[in-house]
């Protein structure tokens, strides 16, 4: 009998390692582009390099439909990096990560 980790998100096999540069293997996309309900959502760029954690959706040309993402690289952290909603590859809710099709270093920074 076979016993599975009780939690897979953070380790080697569920595809998220802290311990490797901050890696992200795989994104398996499961909902639908929705940037509403992303909050807390872990945000890592095309390369698989965390950028940080979703802090909210930010609304601009539409008062009811987000065009980006706020997103905080650290706890402390008081830089937030602009995340446009095209950037995004794909979104995973079952662990509340989001792919982006471009790397960190292009996504915009602002206080």
């Amino acid at each position: 009998m076979s016993r599975h980790p009780v939690n897979t998100i953070l380790t080697q096999l569920g595809g998220i390692s802290f311990h490797t540069a901050n890696s992200l293997r795989s994104v398996s996309s499961a909902f639908a582009l929705d940037l509403r309900r992303t909050a807390g959502y872990m945000v890592a760029d095309s390369r698989g390099r965390v950028v940080g954690r979703v802090e909210c959706p930010m609304y601009g040309t539409a008062p009811d439909v987000p065009d980006a993402l706020s997103v905080r690289a650290g706890f402390l952290s008081r830089r937030r990096r602009l995340v446009p909603a095209d950037a995004i590859e794909q979104i995973d809710g079952a662990s509340g990560v989001i792919g982006l099709r471009v790397e960190r270093e292009s996504i915009r920074s602002f206080l």
